[in-house]
């Protein structure tokens, strides 16, 4: 919390005592705590004034408040014609006027001069009472030790007369043992004699806050004081003594007592920091200012109470001397006086700094102290060195971007620096420029890199001259050369280089059509590797995309093994690449490729050929004119220009067709008589070249002729379309019948197949799903003749069953069921349809076994029938009782019910 040191706090006194206190003390800021806020402190200033203003009265101080002792406020008003604020913060009128009796309010604006940072606060002024503006002519009549005089009306004729206040001045010193109340001053009126009057005071202090700090006795008039006072709160009390009747009408003007408390020395100074931080270069001249400390004391400035005086107590650490600073005692501010501040030998320095008011009066002065910490910069006075004289590095020819060598040096100045930070640069050896030298900047090493290839045929050593700066200049007065220099031997290695044609590529001229075996040239390679025992280059073909060429692989003689052709699709712009590769037995073996450019001659070896080849023409004479162009693979002067003429057979070409040719290029095809039908028309073209020899060909144009309107365009082109269908339409449409027909075929078939799968579906399966008059046939050996006659559908529905009367004679069989009546029996339920075939099994089974409305027969059990021809004879149970009565069937009785009727009828004897 900062506070005005000097002055009473404003909330305790009125404006126009406060600037009666701010003239009798100075302002100084003192921070008691840790923050200090720059700015006005209240937001609204409130001043009880006169009503009249003369130009030049000051009205108030807006106390403004700044933390930075170097800061400069520069005050305005909103309202400048009226009002003005000095540089110190009060504000004075501008001019004489009257106030209105309405409070007055306008704007103090405060901007710092180089920041513009700006503050403002608002100041409403009210107009006093009556009684105040006299009480302001009784304030000056008591500084000039006036006494106030009772003011009688005209009418009387009589003079003002004095009376007398006795009061004497009062100086009160702060922090008084007492006794209290503590009597001041006697305040009297000299009508006292013949009135009963009664004292009061009034005003901060006595009856507002700070209250009841003054007193007074109501009939004697006794001032007093009840408890001690404390300058650096309040330094002054303005209070205002009145004198009154029993009636208590005002028999005196009230007149103001100015009560100042004498500063004691009761507060120690304080530093506005602690731990205060400083830097000076090293090598800095006696003198040379370093930083200020600065000290404050809540006692007042103008005694000796608050005359402060700073010395040094120590220094740490006391080399080179033990006296290397010293200080302005009232400045607060730290010079060297001494030479000799290295960085490299003490970086720091810690200065205990002792602050005593009192002027410095070591025995009654109170007194502070506070830490000052002085950095020493560092400047170049120390220039990097090379660590040796003489570097050495290596590196393979042809290489580039390789380090080859680091040079090192030593900095005696701040790391990370430009007063350390090295710089290098070549001085000679180097005059192609082959090598650079960077700087690492984490080591400060030099980095000699290679930038250019170097040849070890050419050059196999370098001796590079090197030297070493800092970033900036060495500090004036350093008896130290700036730079450093060393020599730097870098060896070259030879290794095995690729070896390469020359030249590369190689162009030859070539008339297309040369044969095969036909010699073209020789191309071979050279090995730079002068000093390497290697054999000869061996050659081989890399790319060859016609496959035209061959490469003899120790000659490097190229011979032809296919016809060269510059209508070729490999060749472009008349012109064929061929790529060879040029290999040594190096370790490791290394090559090197070539290539070979043919610019291909032209020759006449291609016709002429007609273009477009299909074209449309009308029926009539007029219009029927066609253009046709000629094109040629061969280019000038194997092409154009072009003859164009009609075969003499058929007789009919010439007779119904005429050409004309209208450029080199270009000729026209029209008929010559004066209706042709519509239809497509086969028009053979003979055309030649202009080569020489000249080459010619028939070609063969499809003219499609057509009724035409007036513009010369066809009206039935679906006719002559479909009448004139192309080979590849009429295949494309052959096809598509044949795949339509397929599909077809294959959708019959599939049908069919589906059918079949249905039907037996049906004979296997009965739609009430009755696993008893089922006929689960799974094998068919065949019976004979009669078996092919059985009649299947019958079982597997056997209640279709005709009657035997109504079967001819002859065609029943054996195992026939009985013809007499049967009993009838209820249709057992059918069982539902398992999921697997030993479920389906044993429910059948089952359900067989527990139905005891089963018939003793077995007539339609019938699982295959072999025919009465077979020599097995029948398995029919009706037809084996003859031959198996001697046979044991006891064990079908352990086979269920049904079985057990079986074993009673087989198995019973003559029964």
């Amino acid at each position: 919390m900062c506070r005005i040191a000097g002055a009473p706090p404003r909330s305790l006194l009125p404006p126009l005592l406060l600037l009666a206190a701010l003239q009798q003390a100075p302002i100084k800021a003192t921070c008691e705590g840790i923050l200090c806020k720059t700015g006005f402190p209240e937001d609204v200033y409130n001043a009880v004034i006169s009503r009249g203003l003369n130009e030049g009265q000051p009205l108030l101080n807006v106390g403004f408040r700044s933390c930075d002792e170097k800061r400069k406020v520069q005050f305005e008003s909103s309202e400048p014609a009226d009002f003005r604020v000095g540089e110190d913060g009060v504000v004075y009128a501008a001019r004489s006027f009257q106030l209105s009796t309405d409070p007055t309010e306008f704007i103090i604006y405060a901007q710092d001069k180089e920041t513009q940072q700006q503050w403002q606060v608002v100041v409403k002024l009210s107009i006093k009472p009556t009684f105040a503006e006299h009480s302001e002519k009784d304030q000056k009549k008591i500084e000039e030790i006036v006494f106030p005089r009772q003011q009688y009306k005209p009418s009387s004729h009589l003079q003002r007369q004095k009376r007398d206040w006795v009061i004497p001045p009062i100086n009160l010193p702060e922090n008084s043992r007492g006794p209290f109340p503590q009597e001041l001053v006697r305040i009297r009126s000299d009508r006292d004699k013949s009135l009963s009057l009664r004292y009061s005071v009034t005003g901060p202090g006595a009856d507002q806050p700070p209250t009841g700090i003054f007193i007074i006795n109501p009939i004697s008039g006794q001032l007093s004081v009840t408890k001690p006072l404390d300058r650096e709160q309040i330094a002054s009390f303005h209070l205002r003594a009145h004198a009154v009747d029993v009636n208590g009408n005002q028999v005196e003007n009230p007149i103001d007592i100015v009560i100042n408390v004498i500063d004691m020395n009761d507060n120690r100074p304080e530093f506005l920091h602690q731990v205060w931080n400083g830097t000076v270069p090293e090598g800095s001249k006696p003198g040379t200012y370093v930083m200020t400390v600065t000290a404050i004391d809540a006692d007042d400035p103008n005694a000796l109470n608050g005359m402060l005086r700073y010395r040094i107590l120590s220094q740490a650490p006391s080399t080179p001397s033990p006296n290397m600073f010293t200080i302005n005692n009232e400045t607060g501010d730290i010079i060297t006086v001494a030479a000799g501040l290295d960085r490299e030998k003490v970086q720091q320095y810690t200065l205990i700094i002792q602050a005593t008011d009192m002027e410095g009066n070591p025995t009654y002065g109170l007194s502070n102290t506070a830490t000052a910490v002085i950095t020493v910069t560092d400047v170049n006075d120390n220039p990097p060195e090379f660590t040796a004289m003489t570097f050495y590095g290596e590196v393979p020819e042809n290489r580039v971007d390789v380090i080859v060598a680091n040079l090192t040096v030593t900095d005696k100045d701040q790391p990370h620096t430009p007063a350390w930070n090295a710089m290098y640069r070549m001085t000679g050896g180097d005059p192609t420029g082959r090598f650079t030298i960077l700087t690492d900047p984490n080591s400060n090493d030099g980095l000699v890199t290679v930038v250019k290839p170097i040849d070890f045929e050419t050059n196999r050593m370098f001796v590079l001259t090197v030297a070493a700066e800092n970033q900036v200049p060495l500090a004036k007065g350093i008896q130290h050369p700036p730079q450093s220099t060393a020599t730097v031997s870098i060896t070259v290695i030879d290794v095995n280089e690729s070896p390469y044609f020359v030249p590369n590529p190689k162009l030859i001229r070539q008339e297309e059509g040369l044969l095969a075996g036909n010699m073209l040239t020789t191309f071979t390679a050279q090995d730079p590797d002068r000093y390497m025992q290697q054999t000869a280059l061996r050659y081989s073909k890399l790319s060859d995309p016609a496959n035209w060429l061959k490469i003899d692989p120790v000659s490097g003689q190229i011979t032809t093994i296919a016809v060269l052709d510059r209508e070729s699709q490999y060749v472009e712009n008349n012109m064929y690449n061929a790529t060879f590769l040029a290999s040594d037995n190096g370790i490791p073996p290394m090559s090197g490729t070539g290539t070979l450019q043919i610019y291909l001659l032209d020759i006449n070896d291609n016709a002429p050929q007609v273009h477009p080849q299909e074209a449309t023409t009308c029926e009539t004479l007029q219009p029927n004119a066609t253009n046709i162009t000629a094109t040629d693979r061969d280019i000038d002067p194997n092409a154009g220009p072009f003859a164009f003429e009609l075969p003499e057979t058929p007789p009919s070409i010439k007779r119904n067709w005429t050409i004309i040719r209208i450029s080199g290029d270009h000729a026209q095809l029209s008929l010559r008589i004066r209706f042709l039908e519509a239809g497509i028309y086969d028009v053979p073209i003979i055309i030649t070249d202009s080569g020489n020899p000249p080459k010619s060909s028939t070609s063969i144009l499809k003219v499609k002729v057509c009724q035409c309107d007036i513009n010369g365009d066809c009206t039935d082109v679906d006719r002559i379309v479909g009448a004139g269908l192309g080979t590849g339409a009429i295949i494309a449409i052959l096809l598509c019948i044949i795949i339509l027909l397929i599909l077809v075929l294959m959708f019959v078939v599939w049908m069919k197949r589906r059918d079949k799968e249905r039907q037996a579906k049906q004979l296997l399966i009965d739609p009430e799903d009755d696993v008893r008059d089922n006929i689960l046939k799974y094998d068919e050996e065949g019976g004979g003749e009669e078996d092919q006659d059985y009649d299947l559908s019958q079982l597997q529905q056997p209640d279709t069953i005709e009657p035997d009367a109504i079967k001819p004679v002859g065609i029943r069989r054996l195992d026939e069921r009985p013809i007499h009546a049967e009993p009838q029996y209820p249709v057992r339920s059918a069982a539902p349809h398992p999921g697997d075939i030993g479920d389906f099994i044993n429910e059948g089974l089952k359900a067989a076994d527990n139905d005891p409305t089963a018939p003793p027969y077995d007539s339609l059990l019938v699982f295959d029938y072999e025919g009465s021809g077979s020599t097995a004879g029948s398995l029919s149970s009706l037809n084996s009782s003859s031959s198996g009565g001697e046979q044991d069937y006891d064990y079908l009785n352990d086979w269920g019910p049904r079985f057990k009727k079986l074993a009673d009828m087989y198995g019973g004897g003559d029964d």
